[in-house]
């Protein structure tokens, strides 16, 4: 498997554990009747993300920023593998971005503020630069 293929692997794992992250103490907040109910926002009294915890509510925020930026990265590490133009540049943005990910979840947890969207810069900017070199 090749570095960029590990490192989306890797980052697909990242998002299982955010989810598990999540959603467990989700679910002990609000309590599975609402969560598994149809989470209709009248019968709810609202939106279920504005009635968790402050940091529960983060790590869910997360945790959507991971579903968003896997996208982005998964096209580029396809684009790479597929045309074969995978080398140690591309290989070191994937490692880049997996790390970011990685430090994205503590980051938005704990406010880590202005760090948090540094961090992110970083992940996309890998993402972005992945992209670029497999057009150039």
């Amino acid at each position: 498997m090749t570095p960029e293929l590990t490192a989306l692997t890797l980052a697909a794992l990242l998002q299982v554990v955010q989810y598990v992250l999540m959603s467990v103490p989700a679910n002990l907040e609000l309590g599975m009747g609402k969560t598994m109910s149809p989470r209709d926002r009248d019968r709810l009294g609202g939106s279920l993300e504005d009635q968790l915890s402050v940091k529960t509510a983060r790590l869910k925020r997360a945790l959507d920023n991971h579903f968003e930026g896997l996208i982005l990265f998964a096209i580029a590490v396809f684009v790479i593998t597929w045309s074969d133009q995978g080398d140690g540049i591309t290989a070191a943005l994937s490692g880049l971005y997996l790390l970011a990910r990685i430090l994205y979840v503590p980051a938005y947890y704990f406010g880590w503020a202005p760090w948090r969207s540094l961090i992110w810069l970083a992940g996309f900017a890998a993402t972005v630069l992945m992209l670029l070199l497999a057009v150039l």
